[in-house]
């Protein structure tokens, strides 16, 4: 019982890690009149929390390697515990952010690395491909139940009680560290504080460009980024183009100055020739995939439930159940498949069960929901994520020795992280520029409504229309002195513009899934739990 023991508490913070991005998810709409905040600022809170973990995941690692991963472990659940309860108290959105985004970002940043890491040191061959197999079982679980857990406190308490819960867990954990085994790292060395800074500018210019690209336009500067007083436009274009460009330079200077620390003989912030290993990098780019589509979802459906049928958090958890479950009995059958099947198959049938569903669910988004095919197509959608989750930590782990594990573990929270930043902001900058388009389009070209509203509405697509819900229409149509006779035409406008903008988001999530299929046939033929008794034995990879 001890020896899974370990597994258990390593479990209890994985679970908590993931949970509340799910339960910010399933709140919004509560979160965004709890602060007197809007929409598009919660979804900046939810974009800075996982891109503060991505960009600085290879530094928790290395703070592992360097002072002992069970102790960055306790000091990371420490600051997690104490983002948390910031976050509960928060009075306004500039306390989330600094609560939420920054401070429990920072403690995650040194707890996901070192979960990975101390799973290794404390099982070995079959043992460790199972353990690696619950804990991506355990992601689903919390993914799954964040919905749930999430939507039921919040219509019954409020959402700041999850998160006063979980620095209570924190503190549980904190206390059952003993148990878990530690192997200290044979390189300990120094931080590599300019591979940390390059990693951060180059990963969080990319991120922030696709958060603004809703806003400031992907090619055509539709609403420049302004900084004092002055557009930044350059050539004529968008800035976000620009921006992405750079981040890839920032970040292709990386490897460069990695391997430049290599050739000195110091410990860099990551090895270059770790990204060399096929099944490590196909792994990642795997795991990328997956969590671009599942966070970007994440953040569409709530926002149909919640803003265009009107549900409070409760019934969106609800409608989220199917998936739930679904989610949670898959990545539980998934250890035992993985012992026969190869991580190929199953992400394959995993993916195409994702496709599936979200073809599924696209019909169902209109303004009367169709319960029956929705449930069908967020369960489907739920058993397909079920199946990936639980086999990528393997795939990904097992392709290096020891030495490596902490590196590889960063990688894993990098690509993880960086996947769930870039899937909210790239389909809610989809979403948010398809609905100002689409809005203006269709106000432009009726007969019916004044010039006048029509170049009020003009000005305000230009730096995005604000995602609302149909009963907080009205009070924005007398605010702005909209004409009584032309309200009910722009509400109709509006929802419409909302409809089409959410379908065309899950249609992108499609695409992604299609782009994952050719991905996952490069990932490993044999059997997972094969690939656990290669990892006792893998080489390094320096």
């Amino acid at each position: 019982m001890r020896h899974w023991g370990v597994l258990v508490i390593l479990s209890a913070a994985q679970f908590i890690m993931v949970l509340d991005t799910t339960v910010m998810n399933v709140s919004v709409s509560n979160v965004v009149v709890d602060l007197d905040t809007t929409l598009t600022r919660v979804q900046l809170a939810i974009t800075l929390y996982t891109l503060v973990m991505g960009s600085f995941m290879l530094f928790g690692g290395r703070l592992g390697d360097m002072f002992g991963r069970r102790r960055i472990f306790s000091i990371g659940l420490v600051v997690y515990g104490l983002g948390s309860l910031i976050t509960a108290f928060s009075p306004n959105i500039g306390w989330l952010l600094f609560g939420w985004s920054f401070v429990e970002g920072a403690g995650a940043v040194m707890v996901m690395p070192a979960i990975i890491s101390l799973t290794a040191a404390n099982y070995s061959g079959r043992d460790r491909a199972t353990a690696y197999s619950a804990l991506g079982g355990i992601a689903a679980a919390g993914a799954a139940a964040g919905p749930l857990i999430g939507g039921w406190v919040t219509e019954a308490l409020t959402w700041r009680v999850v998160f006063a819960a979980e620095t209570v867990v924190c503190v549980l954990i904190v206390a059952s560290v003993r148990v878990i085994a530690d192997q200290r790292s044979e390189e300990r060395g120094e931080m590599d504080w300019i591979g940390t800074l390059l990693s951060a500018l180059g990963l969080g210019f990319i991120v922030i460009a696709l958060l603004q690209s809703g806003t400031w336009g992907f090619i055509r500067p539709s609403g420049a980024l302004t900084i004092a007083g002055h557009e930044i436009t350059p050539f004529g274009f968008s800035v976000v183009p620009f921006m992405i460009a750079l981040g890839v330079f920032i970040l292709i200077g990386l490897v460069a100055w990695e391997r430049r620390v290599v050739a000195q003989g110091r410990t860099p912030l990551l090895h270059p020739e770790l990204l060399r290993m096929l099944q490590l990098r196909n792994g990642l780019v795997m795991l990328i995939a997956q969590q671009t589509i599942i966070g970007g979802m994440f953040f569409v459906i709530p926002i149909y439930l919640q803003y265009v049928l009107l549900k409070n958090a409760f019934e969106t958890g609800l409608k989220l159940a199917p998936m739930s479950i679904a989610m949670l009995i898959a990545a539980f059958a998934s250890p035992k498949l993985a012992a026969t099947q190869s991580p190929r198959r199953m992400v394959t049938l995993g993916l195409s069960l994702v496709l599936v569903g979200c073809g599924l669910l696209v019909t169902t988004i209109d303004p009367e929901l169709d319960n029956v095919l929705f449930a069908i197509g967020m369960a489907v959608f739920g058993a397909g994520f079920g199946f990936i989750a639980a086999q990528l930590g393997n795939v990904i782990m097992s392709s290096v020795g020891d030495r490596d594990r902490g590196e590889a573990g960063g990688l894993q929270g990098t690509a993880q992280n960086i996947g769930t930043s870039v899937g909210v902001a790239l389909l809610g900058a989809i979403l948010v520029a398809s609905l100002s388009s689409g809005f203006n389009t269709a106000v432009q070209a009726d007969s019916s409504i004044t010039e006048q509203t029509k170049t009020q509405i003009a000005d305000a697509s230009a730096n995005g229309v604000e995602i609302l819900g149909r009963d907080q229409l009205d009070d924005v149509a007398a605010a702005h002195h909209v004409p009584t006779s032309e309200v009910d035409t722009l509400v109709d406008h509006y929802v419409n513009a909302q409809l089409e903008s959410i379908k065309l988001a899950i249609l992108l999530a499609m695409f992604l899934a299609a782009l994952g299929l050719v991905v996952a046939q490069r990932l490993p033929k044999i059997p997972g739990a094969e690939l656990g008794e290669v990892s006792a034995e893998a080489p390094a990879g320096r």
